[in-house]
C-alpha cells in the first residue's frame, strides 16, 4: 500500500464537520427524549396522586402511589430508549 492510499484511509476515521454536527444534534435529541421520559411520568403520577388524595381526603397514600407508579413507568421508558439506542449502534 502506498503512502497516499494510507493517508486517504486515515481520513475515513476522522469525522467531518457535517458528521460532528449531526452527532451533536443526535446527542441533544437523545438528552431531550430522556428528560421527558424521566420527568413527565414521575411528576404526572405525583400530581394525579395528589389530586386523588384531595378528592378522597386520604392524604399521602395516592400521592406516594402515584410517585411509585411514575418511577416504574420512567424506568420502563428509559430502558426501552436504551435498547433502541443500543440496537441502532449494533447495526
Amino acid at each position: 500500500m502506498s503512502a497516499a492510499s494510507a493517508k486517504n484511509s486515515d481520513k475515513k476515521d476522522v469525522p467531518s464537520g457535517k458528521t460532528t454536527k449531526s452527532m451533536a444534534i443526535l446527542l441533544f435529541a437523545t438528552a431531550a427524549d430522556t428528560t421527558w421520559r424521566m420527568f413527565v411520568p414521575t411528576l404526572g403520577g405525583s400530581l394525579i396522586g395528589l389530586w386523588i388524595d384531595d378528592i378522597a381526603g386520604t392524604e399521602p397514600i395516592f400521592a406516594v402511589g402515584g410517585l411509585v407508579v411514575g418511577v416504574v413507568i420512567t424506568i420502563l421508558l428509559v430502558r426501552q430508549q436504551y435498547k433502541q439506542v443500543e440496537e441502532s449502534h449494533a447495526e
